[in-house]
């Protein structure tokens, strides 16, 4: 399955070969020792390290379920008549075709995918940039890509990679499409990354969006026993990353209405912010329903008489 697809995730092993993820993870693991292909957080891919990148016929078949999840919930975000960056991606394209939906729209791209799922939309503005194609992913990049970007600024970009950690946020194998999802970043007011678990804990070879600068993360609910998946979401949003978790085909929502989410709170001010600047969290006792000393004190006097 890794050589016919280039990457697989464990969930989708379990299931096509039916037994459970814990044998699954115990046979990759024997299979990495003989050198047949690469760990990677949540799946396998064949051997290459951090500069080994999938075509776009291998990642469309990888976690299908999950991108669809987070297609939805991330389509929830934009409102009508709102101007928005996408990149490239499968999990992008997914969005871009909830988005056909959204009156009003102007979407600027630089995929082909992305423009290709809206071409059919009357009431959404699609505006390409321009450069040169990469075939790899359909994506234009290049100088003519980002020259394209300048001046122009977007409420919200929507930005998929090959990685994300809280050390060093969303990466990608490839240094020009990095350089144009840096140059996407630069229009936008917000950045939503959008990233199933397999992707959480992977780290590749060129930085795109430094974690201080993301957002909001749209991802899927990571496997019960993914320890590793559960503490790099805690460690976004202790960095003030907001994250969204979308349900997985076995609690999504029906067509039409919006998947199931959770938001994590965050735990302290983004950095830069000023303290004080947000919203306050409430007291242990006002959370609970406690009352204050001296509403508990009056309350007691009277007991008492």
């Amino acid at each position: 399955m890794v050589r016919a697809n280039g990457a697989v995730s464990l969930r989708e092993l379990a299931r096509v070969v039916q037994t459970s993820e814990v044998t699954v993870r115990r046979d990759v693991r024997a299979l990495e020792a003989e050198g047949l292909l690469d760990r990677r957080h949540g799946g396998a891919v064949l051997p290459g390290g951090f500069t080994r990148e999938s075509g776009f016929p291998q990642k469309s078949h990888l976690a299908t379920a999950e991108k669809t999840a987070i297609a939805d919930l991330a389509a929830s975000l934009v409102e009508e008549g709102e101007a928005i960056v996408v990149g490239a991606g499968t999990t992008t394209q997914e969005l871009a075709r909830r988005l056909a939906r959204v009156p009003g729209l102007t979407v600027v791209t630089n995929s082909l995918l992305v423009a290709q799922a809206l071409a059919h939309a009357n009431r959404v503005e699609v505006v390409m940039t321009g450069g040169t194609l990469r075939g790899s992913n359909y994506a234009l990049v290049g100088s003519g890509a980002e020259q394209s970007l300048q001046g122009l600024r977007v409420s919200r970009a929507f930005l998929s990679g090959s990685g994300l950690t809280a050390e060093r946020g969303l990466s990608t194998s490839n240094m020009l499409s990095a350089s144009v999802d840096r140059a996407l970043v630069q229009a936008a007011a917000e950045v939503v990354v959008l990233a199933d678990h397999t992707k959480l804990g992977t780290d590749t070879m060129f930085q795109t969006v430094p974690t201080d600068v993301i957002t909001r993360l749209v991802t899927d609910e990571p496997p019960a026993h993914d320890d590793r998946a559960a503490t790099e979401l805690q460690a976004l949003a202790d960095q003030g990353v907001q994250i969204a978790v979308a349900g997985s085909s076995g609690d999504a929502s029906p067509a039409g209405r919006q998947s199931p989410r959770r938001d994590v709170p965050l735990p302290g001010p983004r950095r830069g912010q000023v303290p004080g600047g947000g919203p306050q969290l409430r007291s242990t006792a006002g959370v609970l329903g406690e009352q204050p000393q001296s509403e508990r004190a009056r309350v007691a006097d009277m007991r008492r008489r």
